[in-house]
């Protein structure tokens, strides 16, 4: 269970309580919610069962003289016996097949997952055993004495039989939710041998309309064969079960609609928090029908979303968010297309004898200082980190993301960088050259593998101004990238020498900050830091 479905209606209603209450808790709440809706059931029935014999069939009166042992004695001593027998069969002996779910960490074996998924049938069963046998043990003795009331009596006791155990069964479906939750959990794929939701809805049509229906068209047959039925009294049955359709119809039908509800809500609920953003998002999945596979669907759903996202998150990390984010936008080829681009090029200084003088642990974690500016200053100024070499890194502006002004924004990355680490690293030094001009980027590589780089003439010159920057002022930038950039760019920056550098052909003009710093200063801060000079 996830952390989102820690809530008071995670099982579709707060009489159901949360996800992580505790097992006795649960053990009580389920025991009062199978208990006290069932007993209620049973009695309305009986109240029902009552009217109708007693004041709405047709046929001889039940209230004499003759019968009124059996009104006093017989038919309550059964109704009380029935209804303590019901309570223990059907609640507390129900719940003996559910001992393991008082264990939170215990999961349910098979025999365990059949037995804890039949008790809503099987309560319903017994239900009917005790109903029916009502009518067994009642309608010989009221027939010994009236013959005449044994039709009445069927139908009233059937009647009200049918009604109560089919309001049991969803009684039972919704006290139960947890511990179908809990089995749907130990086995995904096992179905739930319950009601899918158009028999569920059928049948409340079927007990809250049809039932109702089909008895006062058995009313309308006897009044119409017995001609002692008065129009009154046929007049108050069709009204007496009217009332009973719309009564019985309108309570069946909203358990039967509540049932349905309360998964796709659910589901409704956590797609919000899905286009919110929030991928943490787990459904409970507490019902075996139709509404469980949509449940478990939600899940997975979300589960493929968030390997979706991580898999995208580590692609990003490897290659950079806007290769990443334009793979999965397009269908990406081998080739490349020729651009305007900066490149910026950085390497540690004396890397080689650090390498051979510092333990390894200590050099990883230099390079992860290292790394951690360079990388948050070039996203910063809207670049791509497209390749670490070792202790040395190459970042573009301008591809594969557009960007108004690349040259400025390599050279004020350029100038960030320099900072950051003149104000932090006293253990090593950096040297960074910064190129601008035509450049082809694009996916280079073989069909099964290719990696998005960028070639051209202003990625070597990087590399080589970076060469000089180590023996100069640890930063140097091509006069044509200041002259590419923004005005207010290029402030920062004076214009030096030009030299040709190794192997180019034509003459680079230098160009350095204005707040450069030696290499030398750089060495004896860093000296200082060590404490090898006063």
């Amino acid at each position: 269970m996830a952390h989102s479905d820690v809530s008071t209606a995670a099982f579709g209603s707060r009489l159901l309580g949360p996800v992580d209450e505790s097992s006795g808790m649960r053990r009580l709440r389920v025991q009062l919610l199978l208990t006290v809706p069932l007993v209620a059931a049973n009695l309305a029935g009986m109240a029902v069962t009552f009217a109708l014999v007693g004041f709405v069939l047709p046929g001889p009166a039940v209230f004499t003289r003759d019968l009124l042992l059996l009104n006093v004695v017989a038919t309550p001593a059964y109704s009380a016996l029935a209804l303590l027998i019901g309570m223990w069969w059907g609640t507390v002996s129900g719940l003996r097949a559910l001992r393991w779910a008082t264990d939170p960490d215990q999961v349910p074996n098979e025999a365990e997952q059949i037995a804890a998924t039949a008790v809503p049938r099987r309560l319903v069963i017994r239900q009917a055993v005790l109903w029916f046998g009502g009518a067994a043990v009642l309608t010989p003795l009221y027939g010994v004495l009236e013959p005449a009331l044994i039709p009445k009596i069927l139908l009233g006791i059937g009647f009200s039989a049918i009604v109560v155990c089919a309001n049991s069964y969803l009684i039972a479906e919704f006290a139960l939710r947890a511990v179908t939750a809990r089995v749907l959990d130990a086995a995904p794929s096992r179905r739930r041998r319950g009601m899918g939701v158009f028999i569920r809805s059928l049948i409340a049509w079927m007990l809250g309309t049809g039932v109702p229906v089909a008895l006062s068209m058995i009313v309308a047959v006897w009044a119409l064969v017995d001609s002692s039925v008065s129009t009154a009294r046929l007049a108050v049955c069709v009204l007496s079960l009217g009332g009973a359709t719309l009564l019985f119809g309108l309570l069946l039908m909203t358990q039967t609609v509540s049932a349905i509800l309360a998964p796709i809500r659910g589901v409704r609920r956590a797609l919000r928090q899905v286009e919110d953003g929030d991928l943490r998002v787990t459904i409970t999945v507490y019902d075996g029908t139709e509404l469980g596979e949509l449940q478990s669907g939600f899940n997975h759903m979300v589960e493929g979303l968030r390997e979706r996202e991580q898999i995208r998150d580590l692609f990003g990390r490897h290659v950079g968010r806007e290769v990443a984010d334009a793979a999965l936008a397009g269908n990406p080829t081998l080739g490349g297309v020729e651009t305007e681009a900066a490149a910026l090029f950085i390497d540690i200084v004396g890397s080689t004898t650090m390498a051979a003088t510092v333990p390894a642990g200590e050099m990883v974690a230099i390079l992860n200082r290292f790394f951690d500016i360079v990388v948050d200053e070039v996203e910063e100024h809207g670049g791509l980190l497209n390749k670490f070499e070792g202790d040395a890194a190459l970042a573009v502006f301008g591809t594969p993301a557009a960007l108004s002004d690349a040259s400025g924004a390599a050279l004020a990355c350029a100038r960030a960088i320099r900072r950051r680490l003149d104000t932090t690293a006293n253990d090593f030094i950096a040297a960074i050259g910064v190129a601008a001009g035509r450049v082809v980027a694009g996916n280079v590589g073989a069909r099964q593998r290719y990696e998005f780089t960028v070639i051209g003439d202003a990625v070597n010159e990087a590399a080589r101004l970076c060469e000089l920057a180590k023996q100069d002022d640890l930063l140097l930038a091509s006069g044509n990238t200041i002259a590419d950039a923004d005005p207010a760019e290029a402030a920062h920056w004076r214009l030096g020498e030009s030299v040709t550098l190794r192997g180019r052909l034509t003459p680079t003009q230098l160009a350095r900050p204005l707040d450069a710093r030696s290499r030398e200063d750089a060495r004896h801060e860093r000296q200082r830091g060590d404490g090898l000079t006063p």
